[in-house]
């Protein structure tokens, strides 16, 4: 989350009360991520997320935004968005492209024990079945494509380790992708940045699963590398936490077993994940836009963790 257009009280109230949503009595900026204009706000009626969208346009938004009706309907604890009086959940304020969201109960937690791994994968599990059905086709945007197009980009700003490193991890990746294993892995709806800070747990409890505006159909073993690169390391050296991740994987196959291919390109997958965030924290590292409030992200964090798949695979 941050904030690239700024909204004022009196802009936000009229938003939100043509929403039906109450009267605004606070609005905050959020700090948090990179991508959007954030802000949470609280009404007479509850607590929301309002989202600016910076990059993603009107066309590309309804497939993340109906992902998230079609999942809650589902009993998938996701965020719902607010509709107007037409039945519409995608509108627009000072210009963009905007979506007003239910604010979940709790907090991330960033310390995960395997018990709040085991949580996330079985949610994970169930939120890839009941997505099955979603009838709306669209890409990961920020999948293999993108990072031919990005890796070029960025390249000029690394050092030659980090180029030959980047490059070959690249080619690999375009390697697994065209093979026939990869192909046939099971398919749909994915979160694809399921990071610890968007989850949400109270007392003890996954409440639910937020930020899906890096949503696409991609593999659901994207999915889980990307998850296991995160829950499931140590956040200094990037080195896999066994028993987080055992937790995790068991935890998920026991709502959806992984089929034999899946078991055997986990290792490609998770080094998947962590070039996709690698590649894409150099860029906005390296090319950073202008915000009132921005927290960049250090890219040698997935460097770190993409050198540990490398050398340390998780395998089942």
């Amino acid at each position: 989350m941050a904030v690239f257009t700024e909204v004022s009280f009196d802009e936000a109230a009229a938003f939100l009360n043509a929403l039906n949503l109450g009267q605004l009595q606070s609005i905050k900026g959020a700090a948090g991520g990179i991508e959007n204009t954030n802000y949470f706000v609280d009404t007479d009626q509850g607590h929301y997320v309002l989202t600016l969208f910076e990059r993603l346009t009107f066309e590309q938004l309804p497939y993340y935004l109906h992902l998230m009706k079609h999942l809650a309907a589902r009993g998938i604890p996701v965020p719902d968005p607010a509709e107007n009086g037409k039945g519409e959940i995608l509108h627009r304020l000072k210009g963009k492209p905007t979506a007003v969201v239910n604010k979940l109960r709790g907090h991330s937690e960033l310390a995960p024990t395997p018990a709040h791994c085991a949580a996330v994968g079985e949610m994970l599990a169930r939120m890839h079945l009941a997505g099955l059905d979603y009838p709306r086709q669209q890409p990961n945007l920020r999948g293999l494509a993108w990072w031919n197009e990005t890796v070029p980009v960025v390249l000029p700003h690394l050092t030659p380790e980090q180029r030959s490193l980047i490059l070959g991890e690249l080619a690999y990746q375009n390697h697994v992708t065209d093979s026939s294993a990869c192909r046939s892995l099971p398919r749909g709806a994915v979160h694809a940045d399921l990071f610890r800070d968007n989850v949400m747990f109270e007392d003890g409890k996954l409440t639910g699963f937020f930020d899906f505006y890096f949503a696409g159909c991609d593999t659901f073993l994207f999915d889980i590398g990307v998850c296991l690169n995160d829950w499931c390391i140590d956040l200094d050296s990037g080195a896999q936490d066994s028993a987080r991740a055992d937790a995790f994987v068991a935890a998920y196959q026991s709502v959806r077993r992984l089929t034999a291919q899946e078991r055997t390109l986990l290792p490609a997958m998770q080094r998947a994940g962590a070039l996709r965030f690698w590649i894409s924290r150099l860029w906005d590292f390296h090319l950073p836009r202008e915000a009132a409030v921005l927290k960049a992200h250090d890219p040698g964090h997935f460097e770190r963790v993409l050198r540990q798949r490398l050398t340390d695979p998780y395998a089942l």
